[in-house]
């Protein structure tokens, strides 16, 4: 029974091993900028990838990888881990990890409709109603109304505001873009390779592209003052280990088995997974409209598995 739904059990496992990371680079990127810790955690996850598939391939690099394996898994590396991470971690400066997360489940109907139209894969009416219920759990969360009282007309009413940061929300919400797109052309470029090697390919491209971003834009004193910081460091390896190596591997064991479509949906319940650590831990304070705004998201998410 397990075997057949390994696709949706990687997917489950990747939703912990997110909000896990989530957490950690929403602490290390206030300390340390979004630049320096994308760059940091891409270069811990290339040497630990690197060590691990010498002990169980054979080789550093994933040189048995084809042409067209190496061309699309760098291509989806740097959509995923260097445009779409650039701006998922810049929210984290703007807004907490919970509320980027929640914007970040959108990712769900977009990898849905992007699998429909890149790999052809099915997409019913239903998911269009999942995807505005999805929309709507989330504008429930990030939206609030508040009273103004007009003196020149000497009347009170209401206006529709957001909660949160609108620039933190936009790039939590290009971020979802980026994730979905990086996640289609990872299965598009992976096909019936090794999923480890695809995901060390995709690790490389990215931080290639941080890297030659940070040179040109002479960012590197920053850099190495968050390597300095024992504090920053700290949340930087707990996220790199269950980000860019466990949670990346176990998303493209997900999609192997899987739909794209279906494992996005899955890993879309990080909303609903973070909010208690963000309570306990951070001592986040969550409002019960918000919490039934991530639950409604989540009923939207979980639509797109009726066929």
């Amino acid at each position: 029974m397990l075997t057949s739904h390994l696709g949706e059990l990687f997917a489950l496992l990747t939703a912990v091993f997110w909000t896990t990371t989530s957490l950690s680079f929403q602490q290390a990127t206030r300390r340390a900028g979004s630049l320096s810790v994308n760059v940091l955690r891409l270069i811990i996850a290339f040497f630990i990838y690197a060590i691990i598939s010498y002990f169980l391939r054979g080789q550093f690099l994933p040189f048995d990888a084809s042409v067209h394996q190496w061309i699309w898994l760098s291509i989806s590396g740097l959509v995923g881990f260097v445009f779409g991470d650039y701006f998922l971690f810049k929210s984290y400066e703007l807004i907490s990890a919970r509320i980027s997360m929640l914007i970040m489940s959108l990712s769900a109907p977009i990898a849905a409709y992007l699998g429909w139209f890149i790999l052809g894969e099915t997409m019913s009416f239903i998911s269009l109603i999942a995807m505005f219920i999805t929309i709507f759990g989330i504008m429930m969360v990030i939206t609030e109304k508040k009273k103004l009282d007009d003196k020149k007309l000497g009347v009170k009413s209401k206006k529709i505001q957001f909660s949160f940061s609108p620039k933190g929300m936009l790039f939590a919400f290009i971020g979802s873009i980026g994730q979905s797109l990086g996640l289609v052309l990872s299965k598009y470029g992976m096909g019936d390779y090794n999923v480890f090697a695809a995901t060390q390919i995709r690790i490389i491209a990215g931080a290639i592209g941080f890297v030659f971003l940070i040179s040109i834009i002479k960012r590197w004193p920053k850099v190495k003052q968050a390597a300095t910081d024992s504090v920053s460091m700290k949340f930087i390896l707990i996220g790199s280990v269950f980000g860019p190596f466990l949670g990346v591997y176990a998303s493209l064991l997900a999609v192997k088995y899987t739909t794209v479509g279906i494992a996005s949906t899955i890993m879309a319940i990080i909303p609903v997974l973070i909010i208690p650590p963000a309570i306990l831990l951070y001592k986040e304070k969550v409002t019960l409209k918000e919490i039934i705004g991530a639950f409604i998201a989540l009923g939207g998410i979980v639509l797109f598995f009726i066929k």
